[in-house]
C-alpha cells in the first residue's frame, strides 16, 4: 500500500502545482482567477478575493503536504485535497445547473466552459486522495526504485489530468 500512497501524493502534487502556478505566476492570471470567481457567482462579490486567496492556500497546503515523506503529513494532504476538491465540484455542479457558460480556469487560461468533465475530473481526484488516505495506513515498508517509478507513474497521471480539457475534446473527436 506504500505504493499508492506514493503514486497519490505524486499525481496530487503535481496538479495542485500547475494549478497553484496558472494562478499565481502574474498579476493578470491572479485578476483572472478572481474574476472567474466573480463571474462563477457561488460565492457574493464582496468574498472573491478572500474565497480564490483560501483556494491557492488549500492548494499550497497540499502541494508542502505531499512533498513531506511523513505518514501524517500524507494524511493531511490527502484530507485537503478531498475537502478542497469537493468544495470545487459543489461550485462547479452549481454553475452548470444554473446554465452559466464560465471558463475553467483550474488550470490557467482556458475558454472550455465548466460543464460534466470537469465534475468527472474533480469526483476522480476526489478518488485519488481517498484512495491515498486508505494507502497510506499500511506498512511503511518500500523499495526505493519501485518507489520511484510509482512517483513517475503518479506525476504523468498529474500532468494528464491538468490537461483534462485537451483529453476531453480529443475523445469528442
Amino acid at each position: 500500500m506504500q505504493y499508492v500512497d506514493v503514486a497519490c501524493r505524486l499525481m496530487l502534487l503535481t496538479v495542485f502545482a500547475i494549478a497553484l502556478w496558472s494562478k499565481i505566476s502574474g498579476r493578470d492570471a491572479w485578476e483572472e482567477f478572481v474574476r472567474s470567481i466573480r463571474t462563477m457567482a457561488v460565492v457574493r462579490d464582496a468574498l472573491a478575493v478572500p474565497a480564490a486567496l483560501a483556494t491557492v492556500a488549500a492548494e499550497g497546503g497540499v502541494i508542502v503536504l505531499a512533498a513531506v515523506p511523513l505518514r501524517w503529513a500524507g494524511w493531511a494532504a490527502f484530507v485537503l485535497a478531498a475537502g478542497l476538491l469537493t468544495c470545487l465540484t459543489i461550485a462547479v455542479v452549481r454553475v452548470i445547473r444554473r446554465g452559466a457558460a464560465v471558463a475553467c480556469r483550474c488550470f490557467g487560461a482556458s475558454q472550455t466552459p465548466m460543464g460534466v468533465p470537469h465534475v468527472v475530473r474533480n469526483l476522480i481526484l476526489v478518488a485519488v486522495a481517498l484512495l491515498g488516505l486508505v494507502g497510506s495506513v499500511g506498512p511503511g515498508h518500500a523499495d526505493l526504485a519501485m518507489g520511484v517509478v510509482v512517483g513517475i507513474f503518479g506525476a504523468v497521471l498529474g500532468l494528464l489530468m491538468a490537461r483534462w480539457d485537451d483529453l476531453v475534446s480529443l475523445v469528442k473527436g
